[in-house]
């Protein structure tokens, strides 16, 4: 007799989808979706707990790292950090949102390369820093800019981010991914090595510079129409 698969618990995965499209706090959505799988694969409530202090005392530690950055960024911002790096980008008169991101993009691939990934990314370095400045920027250019525009740039700066970290670390030969398909191809029989793999990632992070690169200055156009110095000056 074959064994039925239970895919019920698969439930928690529409849960914490739903959730999240509806922007409900994401600790109850993650509560929630642990509770509808543990339910549905007919676990005791008890015993739900029990897994979820379970993977709470193995993962405490990396708990620890994720809170302590987050702090500390925190405290930074409640002491004027977002202000101050609005403050020192507008006395760069030349600077623009998109010189501005692609710089970010092409330091965040660099970085990533080698293996520098946790050295930037949204909690330390977008959301206090960078988008700032990016805002910043096009209130410059833009005084009557709208809310929505302002806002398709922060998240133009956290995608910034997110495909400069994506293409950046598969050139790092110690990245996970970078082993996972040399384990895929080893197993059909394709023998390459982990170097060669890695640096064909380079070729890979060019175009995606160069693709985000356009996206980046199409949106600049798009939200913030090129003025002249002289016409800002003059407003």
């Amino acid at each position: 007799m074959e064994h039925l698969v239970n895919f019920w618990p698969l439930l928690g995965v529409a849960v914490i989808t739903v959730a999240f499209i509806l922007r409900i706090n994401p600790m109850l959505a993650i509560i929630a979706a642990l509770l509808t799988s543990g339910f549905a694969a007919h676990l005791p409530f008890v015993k739900i707990l029990e897994l979820i202090g379970s993977g709470f005392l193995k993962t405490r530690n990396l708990t620890l790292l994720t809170l302590l950055p987050l702090a500390v960024v925190g405290l930074m911002e409640r002491h004027g950090l977002r202000e101050g790096a609005q403050t020192l980008i507008t006395k760069f008169n030349q600077m623009t949102c998109a010189k501005l991101l692609i710089s970010y993009l092409f330091l965040r691939q660099l970085t990533a390369s080698i293996g520098l990934t946790s050295l930037a990314g949204q909690p330390q370095m977008i959301r206090p820093i960078v988008a700032p400045m990016v805002e910043a920027i096009a209130l410059k250019q833009n005084p009557q800019l709208d809310n929505t525009s302002r806002e398709k740039l922060k998240a133009l700066a956290a995608a910034t981010d997110n495909i400069g970290l994506f293409f950046g670390e598969d050139i790092f030969v110690a990245f996970g991914a970078v082993a996972l398909i040399a384990t895929f191809m080893h197993e059909h029989n394709i023998h390459v090595e982990l170097l060669h793999i890695a640096l064909w990632g380079i070729p890979t992070a060019i175009f995606a510079l160069l693709i985000h690169s356009a996206r980046i200055y199409s949106m600049q156009r798009k939200l913030l129409p090129y003025q002249s110095n002289a016409k800002m000056e003059k407003n």
